[in-house]
């Protein structure tokens, strides 16, 4: 499944079911109760079976003869998948470890980024991370804020000109909405100074300003979350 949302009775019985296992309704190493699954969700046994081979693919269940169908460990699912990250983070609004690791992946991965993003960008990749410093300097409301930060980002990404980075940023997007969500519309604070100072240090083609001016904007992204707590 793409990162879109998944639609129509089979897509909502995946997230029915999803919201479940997130919430603890259903724990790991829970067995599925199916006919009672069906009876709540009022869907046919057809839309169900194929709701589960969704889950399944991702790693959230599994089945075996005599125990039937069951939650698997998170250690078992793909949590690169969108959409679990996606369900994660909706899920992690008073439970913040997910975000946790998210700030841990981000100190690992967006640093270097800005770092190559300074050697390799073009004059169109700086124009366009430009454009959206100004767009997020000249937001009025939270979505729109929200927005010009994860255009931010993606454009960062893109800057460096590596496929697999550009990859990854489609994960960190998702739990990075959530993220700016809560920050945003929480913390008092003006993001523009330290995702400009980024941009500076790139359009002056300095590597190792960047990463640091990237390293200083993820740890304030950690601290602000730490302030929520």
């Amino acid at each position: 499944m793409s990162e879109k949302r998944l639609r129509g009775v089979h897509g909502q019985t995946v997230e029915a079911l999803a919201g479940r296992i997130l919430a603890g309704e259903i724990g790991e190493g829970d067995t599925l109760d199916l006919p009672a699954l069906r009876e709540e969700l009022d869907v046919s046994l057809t839309a169900l079976r194929e709701a589960l081979k969704v889950l399944s693919a991702k790693g959230m269940i599994d089945a075996r003869q005599k125990r039937g169908t069951f939650v698997q460990p998170r250690s078992s699912w793909n949590l690169l998948d969108t959409d679990v990250m996606r369900w994660q983070t909706q899920a992690s609004n008073t439970d913040h470890s997910l975000f946790d690791e998210l700030t841990e992946m981000r100190v690992i991965v967006e640093p270097a980024a800005a770092r190559l993003a300074a050697e390799r960008a073009s004059a169109a990749d700086i124009e366009a991370l430009g454009g959206a410093v100004d767009r997020m300097a000249s937001a009025r409301d939270l979505a729109a804020t929200v927005r010009a930060d994860l255009e931010f980002h993606r454009l960062l990404m893109a800057a460096t000109h590596n496929a697999f980075l550009t990859q990854v940023e489609r994960i960190i997007a998702i739990g990075l909405a959530e993220r700016d969500k809560l920050v945003h519309g929480s913390v008092d604070d003006d993001p523009v100074p330290s995702h400009r100072a980024v941009l500076d240090a790139i359009s002056a083609r300095d590597p190792e300003a960047a990463y640091e001016a990237m390293r200083a904007l993820v740890d304030k992204s950690g601290a602000d979350l730490d302030r929520l707590r």
